[in-house]
């Protein structure tokens, strides 16, 4: 039976393929594809892990006392007799010998598959032995991720096109963390479909740069989708459609079509100058999270990159941070890559929906803080650890060496933050003196992403070369809206009026002082806004290389000085977006 789930629609296109889920546990779990040559050392590992949980059982019958309950002696019995079951056990080896997932993923999949089954019975006692599956599984992913219960995803991930047949495969997840997503950025999925999170939550991000569709906040999904049914993902409606009927299915693959056509067109346009109407020329670059996409930002265009995300390279490594030369390796690569053009690498912004793994009891305590995003992160963290702020500041001097690199610093909303982060800078090029390392100068930016940050900018503008506007965030902190929870994100409103009067504010301050000035946020990357965003003065734009033609082809299109005459009129509306919208189609506005 055909089952539509509606969601937000953060992607555009459409998927269709076969479901893969991603369960979620109360363990974390590691979730990549291995290679054939390791699928007998994978099965080993389930059968090892088998074994130990089997005699830990074992061991806990035998310590037993006398006068336990012998309910308890029958219980560890269901719980040996589910671990040597075929259906637990052995079809967890057919998803590693089948779909080449590692143990733990394969494991995590044969449990839900197993619940579903449990919630059908009709009778009450087997329904409940479910929580009996779940605790043996627990138990298996546990000894499965080592005593630190930490797995780490091995940086090469082994893609899926060998062993996934002729069907393609849709991503179907309660939530999807981010170094997961890092990994399956790399793999064959061509859709993704998430329980939680907004347009700008990471997962929505990463399926943007990925250019394929998705839908976040769908609720149910992860819950009512089965794994390989078959979904119809439509990224721009929002709607998920389970098992669709074969008239629906032929619907959408003309859809898939036109819309690859579509991207086809788009194509022929990457190395076309984007210069509007009027001869304004605007620079269109591109955000980046490891160095490996930036051969990706020039093939699509990218004339630099406006925003290098280095916390990527610090993320999924079990609290092990990456040292000076390590940084130093992965910035040059991205640099040299870049064949002369400039890059911008912004210090690394841990927190909110980017964590770290927390070793100490106070990097547990930020962690799991009232509210993340308010609280140690992004340059606060940086400045709370000088040695590692120092550390990556001296990796990206290093790699100025190579070619036209610039600093961007997030989240700075205190004057005395400037000041901390001139004097870290001063001691790294001091130290890089000391040592014989060569570096050239550099410019040093900020990220305008905190309201203060925006009503004081002229203040700021004394201090930097340039600015970035981080809308994501200074939309989150403008409204109040935590932009990763569904059930608040429709008031996450780009065109408030309150937004729109801090980004003009922050733009035409750079402007006037001559600072260069950009916007890295998704509104960049978002055709609807860049009418605006002309209009308010912005001559630079970053964004994920995938939109970079979409919004070519705008600029293309717009004349500056009719777009500037009605600026006023649009800061002045109750109804902003509409207004924009008849002038970008050309109409007159009144």
């Amino acid at each position: 039976m055909s089952i539509q789930v509606f969601g937000m629609p953060v992607s555009r296109g459409v998927a269709i393929g076969r479901a893969v889920l991603v369960a979620s546990s109360r363990v974390d779990v590691a979730h990549y594809f291995i290679a054939a040559d390791r699928v007998e050392h994978e099965i080993e590992r389930l059968r090892g892990a088998r074994n130990a949980v089997a005699a830990e059982l074992e061991a806990l019958k035998l310590e037993l006392p006398s006068e336990a309950p012998h309910e308890l002696a029958a219980l560890l019995d269901v719980h040996l007799m589910l671990l040597h079951d075929e259906s637990l056990t052995g079809a967890t080896k057919l998803w590693i010998s089948e779909r080449h997932y590692n143990a733990e993923w394969a494991l995590s999949a044969q449990l839900e598959v197993l619940a579903r089954q449990f919630d059908e019975m009709d009778d009450v006692y087997l329904r409940e032995r479910k929580a009996d599956v779940e605790q043996v599984v627990e138990r298996l992913l546990r000894v499965l991720a080592g005593a630190d219960a930490v797995h780490l995803i091995p940086p090469a991930v082994q893609p899926a096109r060998d062993f996934a047949g002729e069907d393609p495969l849709v991503l179907v997840a309660n939530d999807v963390a981010p170094a997961d997503m890092m990994q399956f950025k790399r793999s064959v999925f061509t859709g993704f479909v998430t329980d939680v999170g907004g347009r700008t939550s990471h997962t929505a991000i990463v399926a943007r740069s990925m250019d394929i569709p998705a839908v976040v906040g769908a609720r149910e999904a992860s819950r009512l989708i089965r794994q390989d049914d078959w979904v119809v993902i439509d990224g721009d409606a929002g709607v998920v459609i389970v098992n669709p009927s074969s008239i629906v299915l032929e619907e959408y693959r003309f859809k898939q079509r036109q819309s690859e056509l579509e991207r086809a067109r788009l194509d022929r346009l990457r190395h076309t100058p984007a210069v509007t109407l009027d001869g304004q020329a605007v620079e269109l670059l591109a955000n980046i999270e490891l160095p490996g996409d930036a051969a990706g930002a020039l093939e699509a265009g990218a004339v630099g990159v406006g925003l290098f995300r280095s916390e990527f390279l610090f993320m999924n490594r079990g609290g092990d941070l990456p040292g000076e030369d390590e940084q130093f390796e992965a910035y040059r690569d991205a640099v040299l890559a870049l064949q002369g053009l400039p890059v911008t690498i912004r210090t690394v912004d841990i927190g909110a929906d980017k964590p770290l793994e927390r070793t100490s009891p106070q990097e547990l305590r930020h962690e799991h803080g009232l509210n993340p995003a308010l609280g140690l992160r992004a340059i606060r963290w940086s400045l709370a650890e000088p040695g590692m702020f120092r550390q990556q500041l001296r990796a990206i001097l290093r790699a100025s060496a190579y070619g036209k690199v610039r600093i961007l610093i997030p989240m700075v909303a205190q004057l005395g933050e400037v000041k901390l982060v001139f004097e870290a800078l001063a001691r790294a090029r001091q130290q890089l003196d000391d040592a014989g390392r060569a570096y050239t100068p550099v410019e040093v930016g900020a990220m305008i992403e905190v309201p203060a940050a925006a009503v004081v900018i002229d203040r700021f503008l004394r201090h930097f070369d340039f600015v970035s506007v981080g809308t994501n965030d200074l939309i989150q902190y403008t409204l109040a809206i935590d932009r990763a929870d569904e059930a608040v994100a429709h008031l996450y409103d780009p065109w408030h009026p309150a937004v729109l009067q801090l980004l003009h504010r922050t733009i035409s301050s750079a402007n006037a002082l001559g600072r260069g000035v950009s916007v890295c946020g998704e509104m960049a990357g978002d055709a609807a806004f860049t009418e605006l965003l002309l209009a308010m003065g912005l001559r630079s734009f970053s964004m994920h290389p995938a939109r970079i033609s979409a919004i070519k082809q705008r600029v293309l299109r717009a004349d500056t000085r009719l777009l500037e005459a009605v600026m006023p009129q649009v800061l002045d509306s109750d109804a902003p977006a509409e207004l924009m919208r008849l002038v970008a189609a050309g109409r007159t506005a009144h």
